[in-house]
């Protein structure tokens, strides 16, 4: 829709030069109708770009929530999961610490670093607890694994619809006028985040 209206507005634009050239309208007319002309032009562009990264950031504000309840999900787990495994001190550790780093992370970046660490270390928990049969059973254990199952499906589903409206919005900031305008009006590429390869096909936590 937005290069059909820039080819539009070229067009026109166009057309005011060339009926200026030959005199079939008046060139006092043909310079206040290229003024509002690249004027109404600059404001779509400009708007474009505002909503567009607007998007962007919906998409990553929504990847921070679901992070975020799944970092809380995370003490509930330990305590259910402390006295059953007393010898895996180790495996808890790890997953305190990914989650200490969640917490003090400081932009969206470090956050998806920690949450991948979290990931990891939650996935080193859940096979160790195929060895505690009396773990697997308790209610408390079963219903935080599915609501942390989901809750990574959501993660993965957010992460992906993230990296294609930034990817909508790269391409719009790359294409032929807007990357005429987009340093005038201070609009960067935003990176996309890395999906890590064993999560792409296997989104959920495997219990």
């Amino acid at each position: 829709m937005q290069n059909f209206l820039n080819l539009l507005f070229i067009l026109i634009l166009l057309s005011l030069l060339i009926s200026g050239f030959f005199n079939i309208i008046p060139w006092k007319f043909n310079i206040s109708a290229l003024i509002v002309g690249i004027i109404l032009w600059l404001i779509l562009i400009y708007n474009s770009f505002i909503s567009l990264n607007q998007r962007v950031k919906e998409a990553e504000s929504d990847i921070e929530v679901q992070m975020k309840r799944r970092n809380d999900l995370i003490p509930n787990l330990i305590e259910t999961v402390k006295g059953y495994t007393i010898h895996e001190k180790e495996v808890l550790e790890n997953i305190t610490q990914a989650r200490s780093s969640f917490l003090n992370a400081k932009n969206i970046k470090e956050e998806i670093e920690a949450d991948n660490m979290i990931t990891s270390a939650l996935k080193t928990l859940f096979a160790v607890a195929e060895n505690y049969p009396d773990l697997k059973a308790n209610q408390n254990f079963l219903q935080l694994q599915q609501e942390l199952s989901d809750t990574e499906d959501k993660i993965m589903s957010s992460r992906r619809f993230y990296n294609a409206v930034t990817m909508e919005y790269n391409s719009f900031i790359k294409q032929f006028p807007n990357n005429l305008f987009s340093k005038l009006f201070g609009f960067k590429e935003v990176e996309f985040f890395d999906i890590q390869e064993e999560e792409k096909n296997v989104p959920k936590v495997k219990f």
